[in-house]
Parts: C-alpha cells; sequence; structure tokens
C-alpha cells in the first residue's frame, strides 16, 4: 500500500512573510525598476536628516511597519529567511500564529521608531525580525524567575557581537537587531507559549481544586443512585 504524502500550509506567518518579501523583490527588481522599496518598504532616518520622517506624511507612518518587507537584493533577503523559515515554524507552534503575527509587528514599529529617532540612514530588512525569534527561542523555560543559561549564552554571543563590534558598514542595522534582541526577550518573559490539545495530566495540577470536588461530586452522587455512568473529564484551555 502507497503512503500518500501531502504538503501542508504549517506556518501561516512565516510562510506568508518570506512569500510576501520574495514578491515585493521581484517587483522592485523587474517591474518597477527598483523604486517600489525606496518608496515603500524602508523606516525613514533620523527627523531632520536627508531622508528623515515627515510627520505631515502618512505614509512614513505605515513605514514604520513595513520596513521589514523590504531588502536591498536578493543576498540581503536569503540570509535573513534562512533564519526565519528556520525558526519561524518553531515559534508558531509554541506561541501560536496569531502571537507571532503580534510579536513581528511590535518589533517592526519598535525597530521603526528607534531608527527615526537616532539613525540618519533609512532601514529596510527583516534582520530585526531575525533577532528577535534567534532570542526567543533561546528561552526555554515558562518560569518568569527562571533565566535559562541558553537564553545567556545567545545574548552574550548575538547582541554582545552587535554591541562590542559596531556596524561594519552604514548599511549594517546593528541598533535594529539590539532592539530586536531586546524584543524577543521581552516576549520570551512576558508571553507564555499557547496550551497544546491533549497531554494536560500535568498542568491540570495547576489548576484550582474546584473542578476536581465537582467531579468528585457528581460521581459520589452517581454511584449513591445505582447508575452505570461514565464520566469522562476533559480539560483544555
Amino acid at each position: 500500500m502507497k503512503k500518500k504524502f501531502r504538503i501542508t500550509y504549517n506556518a501561516p506567518v512565516t510562510l506568508t512573510f518570506a512569500i510576501l518579501c520574495v514578491l515585493i523583490l521581484l517587483i522592485n527588481d523587474f517591474l518597477l525598476g527598483k523604486h517600489l522599496i525606496p518608496a515603500l518598504f524602508t523606516a525613514p532616518g533620523r527627523i531632520g536628516s536627508e531622508c528623515g520622517f515627515n510627520y505631515k506624511s502618512g505614509l512614513d507612518y505605515f513605514r514604520l511597519f513595513l520596513h521589514i518587507f523590504g531588502h536591498s537584493d536578493w543576498n540581503h533577503l536569503l540570509g535573513n529567511f534562512s533564519f526565519i523559515l528556520l525558526l519561524g515554524p518553531l515559534m508558531e507552534e509554541r506561541y501560536g500564529s496569531y502571537m507571532v503575527a503580534l510579536m513581528i509587528v511590535v518589533t517592526a514599529f519598535v525597530t521603526g521608531v528607534i531608527n527615526v529617532c537616532l539613525i540618519p540612514h533609512p532601514l529596510l530588512g527583516a534582520s530585526g525580525i531575525v533577532f528577535m525569534l534567534i532570542v526567543l527561542a533561546s528561552i526555554t523555560t515558562l518560569d518568569k524567575n527562571v533565566i535559562p543559561l541558553s537564553f545567556i549564552f545567545v545574548v552574550a554571543i548575538y547582541l554582545g557581537r552587535e554591541l562590542l563590534g559596531g556596524p561594519k558598514s552604514e548599511n549594517i542595522a546593528t541598533v535594529a537587531h539590539i532592539a530586536g534582541g531586546l524584543c524577543g526577550s521581552m516576549f520570551g518573559f512576558m508571553v507564555a507559549p499557547k496550551a497544546k490539545r491533549g497531554g494536560r495530566k500535568n498542568a491540570g495540577k495547576t489548576d484550582t481544586n474546584i473542578e476536581e470536588n465537582e467531579k468528585n461530586d457528581r460521581f459520589e452522587k452517581s454511584s449513591a443512585d445505582g447508575k452505570n455512568e461514565t464520566i469522562v473529564g476533559t480539560l483544555e484551555i
């Protein structure tokens, strides 16, 4: 008997993000003469600079979010999405697609605002999202009072390198990398992963005893009435 295999859209946020970035770069390079990304998918620079933020322009406010979809070339895009396609699906499985989408939006906004406040050059690319996912993936415990050693190592290696080494050229957004990593650490310690269906035997022990007492009362009542009932308790969150 032949086994049938099917392709699933297993990580909708990550995959949609990747597809959109590829399409935008294709349109930019082959249809619009490389004018689309500079006009729409870059975050403005520091207020007062040549390419600075214009508070009177409504488009500039959208660019604070949209800059993560723009990439300077294919090497830039592939470099970012080699990490995003690896870590994104894992984080969607752990935290849920909606939460990962919110994390991406918040990180995009934070890095965009920081660029407007500090950096005179426009910002583009998803490297801030990469650093957010790297740091987020290193946080493996749910205990807010415990700091995983893996998290310390990742911060020391990735963010420490950014702080100590600094940018080697003006095209490397060191501040965005650091901001993305800080967002990832914040999300990791503030947001609880989504609950998995089934397998709640251990997690149920942390709930209140009210439900357990109610089930015991129903069982005792059914036994006293002589009814052969089977009580099946399913706890889902």
